[in-house]
């Protein structure tokens, strides 16, 4: 009775699991071997597909040009991800505090701009740091500015919208984990004698570091990939990874380099979430 009852249950869970493996299959794992193979390619063309070759990645490898945009790729994501933690954590976690019905509301205005599409929000920003923008406008009317300045086409102006973006989601992370934190252990940690601050550093924050990797792993991984955002703030001044793979597939047409960059950008990011993970759970592991 037992086995035929697992046996059901192994049925079902098969049929359910089976859509959604296929799909993933067929739209993402597939097409992902396919430019890992032509990322191999000795050619330029995607079509001369024969032959295998590693002179794509001894190209980037070897011209310092990729290897500095590989280096401030990762830099820009650094300071993306920790500029969105220091705003993220304490506005998750007093969402977090809120009853149920004070959160709904706010949880909207977080959830928004989400839902807007990231050309959308782009051209806006184009807008807001244009030379006739509305930032310009009121530097000018508030005298800080004597005349308009050029705010876009510059690395501090791709950080700001990338933050803007990217914000969400480490607020939506460190809130979830926070919400499972019983106020009742701040406020024993309070009746022990223990401030703000002790408390924050030893009782919240080991707990809420699940949320804060998760978070951070996310904007981490979105900022380094970001290639829309680079091209239309940035222009030709400020050069991303991401930027560059698009332009070396559409518009160089080279596939088999946008393929090898792309796969360096994503082992090479892979390698660095999976290190820094380690090495935050190692830290909180041992002092706990």
């Amino acid at each position: 009775m037992k086995q035929s009852l697992l046996k059901r249950r192994s049925l079902t869970l098969v049929i359910l699991l089976t859509p959604m493996v296929l799909l993933l299959a067929g739209f993402l794992v597939l097409p992902v071997l396919g430019l890992l193979r032509s990322s191999f390619l000795p050619s330029t063309h995607l079509l001369d597909g024969t032959g295998f070759s590693l002179k794509h990645y001894v190209h980037f490898f070897s011209d310092t040009y990729y290897s500095s945009v590989l280096v401030e790729t990762f830099v820009d994501g650094l300071i993306v991800s920790l500029v969105c933690l220091l705003i993220g954590f304490p506005t998750g976690y007093s969402l977090a505090r809120l009853t149920s019905a004070a959160r709904r509301w706010r949880m909207i205005v977080v959830i928004l701009p989400l839902t807007l599409s990231l050309v959308v929000v782009v051209f806006g920003w184009l807008i807001i740091l244009g030379r006739n923008g509305l930032l310009n406008s009121l530097f000018v009317y508030l005298g800080i500015f004597s005349s308009p300045k050029t705010l876009l086409f510059s690395r501090p102006a791709v950080l700001i919208v990338l933050v803007q973006q990217f914000l969400p989601f480490m607020i939506l992370s460190v809130m979830s984990v926070v919400t499972q934190i019983h106020p009742v252990l701040e406020q024993a940690a309070s009746n022990l004698r223990a401030n703000r601050f002790v408390t924050f550093r030893k009782v919240i924050l080991p707990l809420a570091v699940p949320g804060i990797l998760v978070g951070f792993n996310i904007v981490f991984v979105l900022s380094i990939s970001a290639f829309i955002t680079p091209r239309l703030i940035g222009g030709a001044r400020v050069a991303m990874l991401g930027s560059l793979i698009y332009e070396t597939i559409m518009a160089q047409l080279n596939w088999p380099f946008g393929a090898a960059m792309a796969f360096v950008l994503f082992v090479s990011g892979l390698a660095f979430t999976v290190a820094l993970n380690a090495l935050v759970a190692s830290r909180f592991t041992v002092r706990g």
